[in-house]
């Protein structure tokens, strides 16, 4: 399915939805778990950080190792702060800003609500795990299990800052929030331009039509919604998030995922993908991409070979990717996804798929 056509399907759905439930609407509540003041025990963990070899105290929880935020200036170049007025930490570097609500465990990067883990505060200490942190501000963590040495690489990326704003709307119960990503600092000004007009024209259209028939005036805000607020308690929702997968090379590539909870066992999320060439501007195509002819019966060979690897169960047998099928890319590959019970049941989610660029060398 192309960009377009997913374009339509996201409208439609979205629309759908919130004209068939008149609920209050909410936007998702950040974790629910409060940061953990339980006494872990703090051990000495090796780390080579950009070659060099450092000793970092961590600790481990349910076999995720934990890091504490102070440390990540060590060898890593990233700016720490703390607000104590707000409870707020803050971590820089990297064109980001990674901030920290320590008294509702909330996260923002760029402006963006995260999802986030779980958050441990021992000994006036914060602590968050290593891979979720580093990923976040640009970071490859690799871990070798005959040395037990953590290895810690920042990445190459493009020169450009990636934030975010928000639409959203609220009114008679109802309510949405999605955000849509913005680039600042691209060297080529016209591209720069010619990007985020093409993104927001993308999360307008996606919100539009659900938005004029309840009734919402939508506004632009990059102010966060209190997730303690009245809104929390409504029983629909309409919230879209973007990802971004890979900023290398001349190449970017994210994917925004918008989410519907209308009350029920749970909701519906549809995911639009975007792969740029940051040299002109383009959304590039899957066939662009793999550039090779063959790269439907590559694709198709690797996700039968994946999905037998998994055991995954699928609902119905898969036979063939479309030449347009959305995509987008990673450090690892292109990643091909199946969409909500396209071929898996709910509980699998949204399957992944990653294509070694090898493959199609």
């Amino acid at each position: 399915m192309n960009q377009r056509k997913r374009s339509t399907l996201v409208n439609l759905t979205l629309t759908a939805v919130l004209l068939a439930a008149p609920l209050a609407v909410s936007f998702p509540a950040q974790p629910t778990e409060a940061a953990t003041k339980a006494k872990f025990t703090v051990s000495p963990q090796n780390f080579s950080i950009g070659g060099a070899q450092t000793t970092i105290k961590t600790i481990n929880l349910d076999g995720t190792t934990y890091i504490a935020l102070r440390d990540l200036s060590n060898g890593l170049g990233l700016g720490i702060g703390f607000d104590k007025a707000t409870q707020a930490a803050k971590v820089a570097g990297k064109n980001r800003l990674l901030e920290i609500n320590l008294k509702d465990s909330s996260f923002k990067l760029n402006d963006q609500l995260l999802w986030g883990p779980q958050l441990v505060v021992q000994d006036n200490t914060t602590f968050l795990p290593l891979r979720f942190i580093l990923e976040q501000m640009g970071y490859v963590v690799g871990y070798d299990s005959a040395t037990k040495l953590i290895a810690l690489q920042g990445i190459q990326e493009n020169e450009v800052k990636i934030s975010a704003k928000a639409i959203a709307a609220e009114g008679n119960g109802k309510a949405l929030r999605v955000y849509y990503p913005v680039l600042s600092g691209l060297a080529d000004s016209g591209v720069q331009e010619k990007i985020n007009a093409f993104l927001k024209k993308e999360a307008d259209q996606h919100v539009a039509a659900a938005a004029k028939e309840v009734g919402l005036a939508v506004k632009e805000n990059d102010q966060t919604l209190d997730p303690n607020s009245s809104a929390s308690n409504h029983q629909l929702s309409v919230d879209g998030r973007f990802t971004v997968t890979y900023n290398e090379k001349g190449r970017l590539s994210l994917y925004v995922d918008y989410y519907v909870d209308f009350g029920g066992a749970h909701g519906v999320t549809s995911r639009v993908p975007y792969t740029f060439d940051l040299s002109t501007g383009n959304v590039l195509t899957l066939k662009e991409v793999a550039n090779n002819t063959n790269y439907v019966s590559i694709i198709n060979s690797k996700i039968k070979e994946q999905i037998k690897e998994r055991k995954l169960e699928l609902i119905t047998p898969f036979e063939t990717i479309e030449a347009d099928r959305d995509f987008f890319l990673n450090r690892n590959g292109v990643v091909v996804y199946f969409t909500q019970y396209e071929y898996t049941p709910y509980a699998a989610g949204m399957p992944e798929f990653v294509i070694p660029y090898a493959a199609f060398q």
